[in-house]
């Protein structure tokens, strides 16, 4: 009895310096797979003319073009996103990137720009020049992005975190698909890298062991795209002197600001 009474005061130390909810050791790398919906939540400026000369002046001036824009569409990509416990905060602490494969971004005319012909008249004479319609043109795009991940909760199977961080959308393999546009000759298009900020939150749910559910979210703000078309060619099929004109130059300013809801499986290491 007194063995017994002696090892149990000896174990109170002890006792009262652990802490039942000390968070678990988790591994330093982590890495997810599945799908993303790429939502841009875009608007634009006013698409502009410039490099407007010879014949084309008669219809069309330099400058906005009234109540034009242009906007992007959404896309579904397969995505995989790597991250890296830091040795701060008691592990909560990560940084994440993004890999996947590129996917393909559609420009799309809005307002006057696709309802309405560009050049309908040229010194009071009609052009014969169409309404654009919707389609603009597309290219290959990939968004690399850094964001720093905070974990909320470190105990229990669903574990919530904040992040934030910086993105740029890199777009290649620009190219005009409307149908005026392309039927004299190829313009050449092209978009300037687009950065943004990234704010994101989600959850991880553990399933097993060291394997996991993720559903994330991302919002990545101030990405504006900047496009140009250049040596725009159009039949002016009513304009007897003219077959066709060389317009200029377009150029568009668009806010793409995409919302990204990923789901995914994952897996410590």
């Amino acid at each position: 009895m007194k063995l017994a009474i002696a090892a149990a005061l000896l174990a109170i130390p002890a006792l009262a310096h652990a802490d039942p909810a000390a968070p678990e050791k988790r591994k330093t790398f982590y890495i997810n797979a599945g799908v993303a919906y790429v939502d841009p939540l875009s608007s634009s400026d006013p698409l502009e003319l410039a490099d407007v000369d010879g014949p084309a002046s008669l219809a069309v001036q330099n400058g906005p073009i009234a109540g034009s824009g242009a906007t992007v569409g959404s896309a579904s990509v397969f995505a995989m996103t790597l991250g890296m416990r830091l040795p701060y905060l008691h592990g909560r602490l990560s940084l994440e990137t993004i890999l996947g494969v590129p996917f393909t971004v559609k420009f799309k005319a809005t307002g006057t720009l696709a309802t309405q012909s560009i050049a309908p008249m040229a010194l009071g004479i009609p052009t014969g020049v169409q309404p654009l319609g919707e389609d603009l043109g597309e290219a290959k795009a990939a968004p690399p992005m850094l964001t720093a991940v905070y974990q909320i909760l470190d105990h229990g199977p669903a574990r919530p975190y904040l992040g934030a961080g910086l993105a740029v959308l890199i777009a290649f393999d620009a190219h005009v698909t409307n149908p005026m546009l392309t039927e004299v000759s190829q313009p050449e298009m092209s978009v300037a890298p687009a950065p943004g900020l990234v704010l994101q939150g989600g959850v991880d749910v553990k399933v097993y062991k060291d394997w996991f559910l993720r559903v994330d979210v991302k919002f990545i703000a101030f990405m504006e795209a900047r496009g140009e078309v250049k040596h725009i060619q159009v039949k002016t099929p009513e304009i007897p002197l003219f077959d066709t004109v060389e317009v200029g130059t377009a150029k568009m300013n668009v806010w793409v600001n995409p919302l990204i809801i990923q789901a995914g499986f994952g897996t410590e290491f």
